[in-house]
């Protein structure tokens, strides 16, 4: 959790990540095993992931499936808008 200063470092993440996911597994009324069953992923990285944020990219894609969050992840290291051909448009040199 984020104690000072107002820049999170990954460790903040997996922290919030993990407790996210903890509350929409009980939301969704798994277990921990049955969603590690239901999952593939072992119920031993499930609970190191909900106890300490910690879980492979691959093993973390299978939980949020299951718990129908994937497309969350279409988000995760988007390209940016492009913004030098947006300032392009509002330049002095390409003003008729």
């Amino acid at each position: 959790m984020l104690k000072f200063g107002t820049v999170k470092k990954p460790s903040d993440f997996m922290e919030q990540i993990a407790e996210r996911h903890r509350a929409l597994r009980k939301r969704a009324g798994y277990s921990q095993s049955e969603l590690a069953r239901r999952s593939g992923v072992s119920l031993g990285s499930l609970k190191r992931f909900e106890s300490t944020g910690q879980v492979s990219l691959e093993s973390l894609l299978k939980l949020v499936e299951i718990l129908d969050r994937l497309e969350d992840f279409e988000w995760v290291l988007k390209p940016a808008e492009d913004l030098d051909r947006i300032e392009k448009l509002f330049s002095d040199k390409t003003r008729a």
